[in-house]
């Protein structure tokens, strides 16, 4: 066993991978003070806000990586965040570190509403998000959000997008963009596939985004163009495919999962909304829309299953009034499901930063 000494936990610290870029932590300048008393090690880590929905994980995975290095070492981590701009991302030059689509096969399985959820959970979790509907004939993000007005033009010709905020502004703004700004509520929008992919464009590389964690873009449903436009225009880390339980749902979701395979959009994974029903008054169970068909086609498919989202009154309530976040904020057990998805997601974006880190490349005389 090496000696406990500040050289030997720094070594050991600074081959710990970045779950960001899977480059060592070392090496990016994360790894801070380090303190030793007796067999008590107390450690400042870094770590941006891309990572901190899975901030548990890492601070567990340090703790046993330290302990282990003598018997009886206690390991206290002091989580700082790790300052760290996103790049520039395509030709839209969106600065983003991660481009996240939500998919499905057909409408009418909660695609929007597990959108959303997914981005405001990634918020409440730390990381800073954006919210783009791309759902174009569609457009319910801004209902779910509560969010109205018409977006205005900020300095450089930029759309300025619409802001949700909380009370207290202990959360990063988050930007949304949604063609439901642009026109009235009862108006639609009837485009051909032209007019959609300049609005796509538009969207992606007009709107004044800021600088980002993830832009989560709501899809359209089915397997139109949209998913060809977006891999075009940007590099997206993963796509998400939204289902419910029954087999007609199935079937169209196996048809998005072939449609982001084709355009060479990688699979974060599925999610089965509408999953099972518990009666609020006898606490008896319902699988009203079946249970556990995604999880059985994800495995059949070899693609990852993220989680299941139970029916939730207050969370439908929530969506029809227009205070999704709120509901996701204050109700710990809406809040759980999505919580889960949410770590699952940027676990395997961890994952493949690990198997594959970015290296540093040589300017071109």
């Amino acid at each position: 066993m090496p000696d406990l000494n500040e050289q030997t936990v720094r070594d050991c610290l600074n081959q710990h991978a970045d779950p960001e870029t899977g480059r060592p932590m070392g090496s990016m300048g994360q790894i801070g003070d380090i303190t030793i008393d007796g067999l008590k090690v107390t450690a400042t880590i870094g770590l941006t806000t891309h990572s901190m929905p899975i901030a548990t994980d890492v601070c567990n995975a340090i703790e046993s990586k330290l302990t282990s290095l003598t018997p009886g070492t206690t390991v206290s981590i002091n989580l700082v965040t790790h300052q760290r701009p996103p790049a520039r991302l395509g030709q839209t030059g969106l600065r983003v570190k991660s481009v996240i689509a939500v998919g499905s096969g057909k409408g009418g399985v909660g695609k929007s509403t597990v959108a959303s959820g997914i981005a405001l959970t990634l918020r409440q979790m730390g990381a800073n998000v954006g919210l783009m509907d791309a759902d174009v004939y569609g457009p319910s993000i801004p209902h779910l959000l509560g969010l109205s007005g018409r977006p205005a033009f900020a300095k450089g010709e930029k759309i300025e997008p619409i802001f949700l905020r909380d009370d207290d502004d202990s959360l990063f703004p988050m930007p949304v963009m949604s063609m439901g700004f642009l026109v009235a509520p009862n108006e639609a929008v009837i485009w051909r596939g032209p007019m959609l992919h300049g609005s796509i464009n538009q969207f992606l590389g007009m709107t004044a985004w800021g600088e980002l964690d993830y832009l989560v873009i709501d899809m359209p449903p089915g397997t139109g163009d949209v998913a060809l436009t977006l891999s075009q225009a940007v590099p997206i880390a993963g796509s998400v495919v939204v289902c419910t339980p029954q087999e007609v749902a199935l079937l169209d979701a196996v048809k998005a999962i072939a449609m982001f395979r084709k355009v060479n959009i990688p699979l974060l994974g599925m999610v089965e909304n509408m999953s099972g029903f518990q009666c609020p008054d006898c606490g008896k169970s319902y699988d009203i829309f079946g249970k556990g068909g995604a999880r059985d086609k994800a495995e059949e498919l070899a693609v990852p299953f993220l989680g299941a989202l139970p029916l939730n009154i207050s969370l439908r309530s929530a969506g029809d009034e227009g205070r999704l976040s709120q509901e996701l904020l204050e109700n710990a057990a809406a809040r759980a499901p999505f919580e889960s998805i949410v770590v699952s997601m940027v676990q395997t974006l961890a994952s493949r930063a690990a198997a594959s880190p970015p290296t540093a490349s040589l300017p071109t005389l």
